[in-house]
This record gives structure tokens, C-alpha cells and sequence, in this order.
């Protein structure tokens, strides 16, 4: 069975990740390499806009498999095979998600614990059940994020509060995480998708280069310079003021601007 269930409707993407009886794990299955097929064929297709990804039944994701970290207690697997088990599975998500062309929305249905913490994190936007938790809870089995959630995290509540989840592994409520910008809004949890939905939707009617251009500036901004930047910003309008989606609208602001005026000297001559 997969990981993942994939459905495509009007631009919109969503991953559910569907293996409840774990919580939605995502170490030691399917899951990195279906999240790799599935954001490769995103990238590649002009007319997936949006994407969402969420979890099956009451958990977003219970990030790490805990049942399955005993092989690495085990004295005969040296620390070298660990790294290397890192490196060729949960550390492959981040640039992953990350590396998505198009907006990602995590619509977190439950709790979010550990990787699953810090998936929330690779995506652009967040949308939280008023049931949703929030925890970076690899203290509790004293180890450290090894998913990149010590990079991922401060970028978002800043380096004072990551450091006080971090080091305490405490959970936050979906209202504690609205307060400390970890999620942009909470809703009821029966309305999460619908909800969810309605900002892809309102995104996905946007242009779809213009949405890809943006988000690489967005990704790029806290690594480069302003002068960069600048420099980038232009290159992109360069290529965005010939597409057609571009001279769609200014066309259709051209036409609700002569029908406006059109309208106010109708109501003059009356």
C-alpha cells in the first residue's frame, strides 16, 4: 500500500499521507522516496500551482518510527551506517519539500511531532486544526533533530522559542503555535480542508510562472544580498513580461479600467 494517496483537482495538489496505524511515521518506509517521485512530477508539470499535504486520520505525522530505532542501539551497527542511513533517507526530505517550484500548504490535522514537526516546517504555509500539536520532541529520546529541524525552526519562531522547544521537547497547542508564527491561522477541525482549500484555490488562480518565480525569490532571500536579489527580481520580470498569463492581466485591468471610465461618463451625462 502507499505512503502516500495523491489526488490532482484545478491545480491543486494534495498528499495525504496515509498510514495511520503509524500515526504517519515517515522513517523507515515508502514515504521519502514517494515524497521524491511525487515532487519531481509537480515540478515538471506547468499545471500543478498548488500543493497541500496532510495526514490520515486523527495525527498529521508522528514523524520518526521509534519502533524501529533499536537497530542503531545495536552495538554492531557502527556510527559510520548511521550517518550513512541518515543521510540516504529522512535527510533527503527537507530539499525535497523545500525544493517544491510551487506554493505548499501543510494543512496539520493533529499532532505534529518531531520529523513531523519539521515537515510542517518545509512547506510555505501552515494551517492548523484547533486539535493540532506542535513538537519538537527529540529530547525525549535523547537524540537531536536529525531531519535539519535546527535549521528549519528558528527561521520560523525565531532562535529564543526554537530553542526553548528544542531543549524541552513541550508541545504547543495550535494556539500557542498561532502566537509564536509557527502556523498563519487555526481553524475547527472539521473545516481544516475546506479552509485549506480555499487559499489553494485562491493561489492556483494566479499565475503559474509568476508563483514559481516568486517562491525562488522568497527561498532565496535569506541567503543573498539586496543588490542579488535586485539583480534576480529583474532576470525573472525579464522572462514573466513575455508570458501570456502576464499580458492576460494586464489586458483584463486595461478592459475594467475603460469600462469603468466608460460608466462614470455614462453617469455624468445623465
Amino acid at each position: 500500500m502507499s505512503f502516500l494517496t495523491i489526488e490532482r483537482a484545478g491545480g491543486i495538489v494534495t498528499l495525504t499521507m496515509s498510514e495511520p496505524a503509524t500515526r504517519n511515521a515517515i522513517t523507515d518506509n515508502s514515504a521519502v522516496d514517494e515524497f521524491a517521485a511525487a515532487c519531481a512530477e509537480i515540478n515538471a508539470n506547468p499545471a500543478d500551482k498548488v500543493v497541500i499535504i496532510t495526514g490520515a486520520g486523527p495525527a498529521f505525522s508522528s514523524g520518526g518510527n521509534i519502533s524501529t530505532m533499536h537497530r542503531c542501539m545495536d552495538p554492531a551497527m557502527p556510527c559510520e551506517a548511521i550517518i550513512a542511513d541518515y543521510a540516504g533517507g529522512i535527510q533527503r526530505l527537507p530539499p525535497i519539500i523545500i525544493g517544491l517550484e510551487v506554493p505548499t500548504i501543510a494543512a496539520v490535522n493533529g499532532p505534529a511531532l518531531g520529523a513531523g514537526c519539521d515537515l510542517a516546517c518545509m512547506c510555505d504555509i501552515r494551517i492548523a486544526a484547533d486539535a493540532a500539536t506542535f513538537a519538537e520532541s527529540f529530547i525525549h529520546f535523547g537524540i537531536v533533530p536529525g531531519d535539519g529541524g535546527a535549521w528549519l525552526l528558528p527561521r520560523i519562531v525565531g532562535a529564543s522559542k526554537a530553542a526553548e522547544m528544542s531543549f524541552t521537547g513541550d508541545a504547543l497547542t495550535a494556539q500557542q503555535a498561532l502566537d509564536a508564527g509557527l502556523v498563519s491561522r487555526v481553524v475547527a477541525a472539521d473545516a481544516l480542508l475546506h479552509e485549506t482549500r480555499l487559499l489553494a484555490e485562491r493561489i492556483a488562480a494566479r499565475s503559474g510562472p509568476a508563483l514559481r518565480f516568486t517562491k525562488k525569490l522568497l527561498r532565496e532571500s535569506p541567503n543573498q544580498g539586496l543588490e542579488t536579489l535586485l539583480a534576480m527580481s529583474a532576470a525573472y520580470q525579464s522572462i514573466l513580461h513575455k508570458t501570456p498569463e502576464h499580458r492576460a492581466a494586464v489586458e483584463a485591468f486595461e478592459a475594467r479600467r475603460k469600462a469603468r471610465s466608460a460608466a462614470r461618463r455614462g453617469n455624468a451625462d445623465e
